[in-house]
């Protein structure tokens, strides 16, 4: 079982783009987020065809909709059906090449872009496309998707990296990636990373000489600093939850908000003026008292844009926990 489970009922293109402006709102819009839809499951599955409009709306998935062209395909409907627009950026489920695909499924960046021709036949924006202007309510801010996967950087620093996977196992913690996530073609999920890191700062750097003082909303599947993956019951799983090296990203690239899932931990934090945003749903116990209170999918959704009239709490790394929405 994904120890995240655990966690949760715990916790309470190569070349640089540039943005082109959406199409004006009818009336002013806003932006929202969620992410770990895991439409694997049929109480998931059932509670996202309760998603209600919201068509002058844009809506970001961040990640880990489903493992199957089936499932992305399910939640693609559904989003784009009730928003007017709507981003995508993969989590590492939706690169899981299954089993029963062992020897004929996509695998890599193959599965990557097998996802983002899914994403592209619903009109749907993703990390391979040019950013958006985003000019609704609030400050306009370019809709940046990224995709960055991890490095096994997230560890003590008395933890060598070839002794990563082992400190991990001593608690019996192992992501499910050894398995199904694959790199081809590169070397590793390492390598891999590296390379995608390298074209998204370029991406983001082109994006800020094309559009001087712009600020951003960075949505991501993984957190893009370590100080905000906090797993009481499997802190080991921090191996697969990130990379150091995007540690300033909030700040080198003009973030007004980074948004994330993976942990199936909702919270808000900030960081240097900068509002960091933990948007995934989870699987169905894991949200579970939210649907006991009456609340569905739709009281999940995040606000990203504009987000909140007031500024950080103090002090300003004052996690807002986000258990029912």
């Amino acid at each position: 079982m994904d120890p995240l489970v655990a966690t949760a009922v715990h916790a309470l293109g190569d070349h640089p783009s540039v943005p082109q402006p959406a199409s004006p709102p009818d009336f002013p819009s806003k932006l929202w987020a969620i992410a770990d839809l895991h439409l694997s499951y049929k109480g998931n599955r059932e509670a996202w065809e309760k998603l209600q409009p919201k068509p002058n709306d844009g809506l970001i998935l961040a990640g880990d909709v489903g493992e199957s062209a089936e499932h992305l395909r399910i939640a693609f409907t559904q989003a784009t059906a009730c928003f007017k627009h709507v981003f995508w950026c993969p989590g590492n489920h939706e690169l899981y090449t299954m089993p029963a695909q062992k020897e004929a499924g996509a695998r890599g960046e193959d599965k990557y872009m097998e996802c983002v021709e899914i994403a592209r036949e619903f009109g749907i924006l993703t990390p391979e496309d040019d950013f958006m202007l985003w000019e609704g309510e609030g400050e306009i801010c370019i809709i940046a998707p990224i995709f960055t996967l991890y490095d096994y950087s997230f560890r003590p620093a008395h933890v060598k990296l070839e002794d990563a996977l082992d400190w991990a196992r001593e608690e019996n913690i192992e992501a499910t990636d050894e398995y199904l996530l694959h790199a081809d073609p590169h070397t590793s999920r390492i390598e891999w990373c590296n390379a995608l890191l390298a074209r998204t700062e370029a991406k983001l750097e082109a994006t800020l000489a094309k559009h001087p003082g712009a600020k951003l909303v960075i949505a991501g599947h993984w957190p893009l600093r370590e100080d905000l993956v906090k797993l009481p019951l499997v802190p080991r799983f921090c191996l697969w939850c990130g990379t150091k090296k995007t540690e300033d990203w909030h700040k080198r690239f003009n973030a007004k908000v980074v948004v994330s899932g993976h942990l199936h931990i909702r919270r808000t934090d900030w960081r240097d003026d900068t509002r960091f945003e933990e948007v995934s749903l989870g699987y169905p116990r894991q949200w579970q008292d939210c649907q006991d209170r009456g609340l569905d999918v739709n009281d999940i959704l995040r606000e990203i844009l504009p987000g909140p009239s007031t500024g950080p709490p103090e002090p300003r790394s004052t996690t807002q926990w986000r258990k029912f929405g």
